[in-house]
């Protein structure tokens, strides 16, 4: 007699720990990884509201990363890998709180990392390789803070008592497929003023390269370092020789302008980065917002070209320039949805038409007054 065949037991599936699921690259990651990872997010203030993943209190900052003493337990036994994604990026806290962040937050997982013997896959940026000139660091304390506090990071991942990967993906655009994303400012914000005509100066050379990548190339990438058992080295995730020119990202924004009925801008006037620092000194209304936007142009366009890690066999396929300028038009309809009002202010206006003599309207006779020839009195 013949046995049947054993039944086996699926492989269980290995528990990872995210951190900054709610971010702008959080969604995309759990896009990737859910299907085959049991995913435990930590929520400090904005939940992820996934019901793929598993949400649990905690704070970067506090002791023990403020987690219950049962639920770090149960990571502790559980976690095969964390992946840490949360960081302070808004430019406008001050320095301190940017580097607690960022620096200390990161120690704090990596500390759990230690207990779990679990490896961490640590989410940096391509531009902390660069250095601020001081003149940048002086006007723009929110991205010095900012680009240094992810250097510091990265070498407390590189020093930490498990394995760790760093992975350096530059400016992220929304999803390549929908243009989503989970934030609405940064550089969705800076196509958008774009594409409205109110960037009216641009600092730098046009024609140097501007690292744009879509979130789900990054997400995938990261999965796939992740499934592959991969657990030391840096990968740089970035559109690299592939990146547009700053003056072919501007010119996809004024296309856009015009193909979706717009008054379509004037091109902005490059400025040399000196006249950009004095306009900066000179008192506008419009000076924060000339700030904010100089501030993303001179900090994220240094040490460009970078490369890239993307077509190589752990990190997936490569980017291609033509899909970094359509999920770049992704990026801005969707940024545009919601802003209607926003840009029925800019639609241009319909060509004015000669009226057709066929369709004017016929005049009614007019029927004579009873009182017509009657003799007066």
């Amino acid at each position: 007699m013949t046995l049947p065949p054993a039944r086996t037991r699926p492989a269980p599936r290995p528990t990872l720990l995210l951190t900054g699921g709610a971010g702008v690259l959080g969604q995309a990651l759990i896009d990737e990884l859910a299907d085959d990872h049991d995913l435990v997010c930590l929520r400090r203030r904005n939940p992820v509201c996934d019901p793929r993943v598993r949400e649990i209190n905690g704070d970067l900052l506090a002791p023990g990363m403020g987690l219950a003493p049962a639920v770090r337990e149960e990571l502790v036994a559980r976690l095969d890998g964390v992946l840490h994604c949360a960081a302070e990026s808004d430019w406008r806290m001050s320095p301190g709180e940017i580097r607690r962040t960022n620096v200390s937050g990161t120690r704090r997982v990596l500390d759990l990392a230690v207990c779990a013997g679990a490896p961490v896959y640590y989410v940096s940026t391509a531009h902390a390789a660069g250095e601020l000139h001081p003149r940048d660091r002086e006007l723009f304390p929110g991205a010095a803070a900012y680009l240094e506090s992810k250097r510091a990071a990265e070498r407390a991942v590189r020093e930490a008592a498990v394995p760790g990967v760093v992975l350096r993906p530059s400016v992220l655009l929304g999803d390549s497929r929908t243009g989503r994303s989970a934030g609405t400012g940064g550089i969705a914000a800076v196509l958008g003023a774009l594409a409205l005509g109110r960037i009216p100066v641009l600092p730098g050379d046009p024609d140097a390269p501007v690292d744009l990548v879509p979130q789900d190339h990054v997400a995938r990438a990261a999965a796939a370092l992740i499934r592959g058992g991969v657990t030391t080295g840096e990968f740089w995730l970035t559109a690299g020789p592939q990146a547009p020119t700053v003056r072919e990202a501007v010119e996809a924004c004024l296309d856009f302008a015009a193909d979706r009925g717009l008054v379509r801008p004037s091109a902005p006037r490059p400025v040399s980065v000196g006249a950009a620092h004095r306009m900066l000194l000179l008192p506008s209304t419009s000076r924060a917002r000339l700030h904010h936007r100089t501030e993303m142009f001179l900090a994220f366009g240094r040490e460009l070209p970078f490369a890239s890690s993307l077509g190589l066999a752990p990190c997936g396929p490569a980017l291609g320039r033509e899909e970094v300028r359509a999920a770049l038009v992704r990026t801005l309809t969707t940024w545009t949805e919601s802003r209607s009002r926003l840009l029925a202010a800019r639609r241009a206006p319909e060509p004015a038409q000669a009226p057709d003599p066929a369709q004017a309207p016929v005049p009614a006779p007019v029927r004579p007054s009873a009182a017509v020839g009657q003799p007066a009195g």
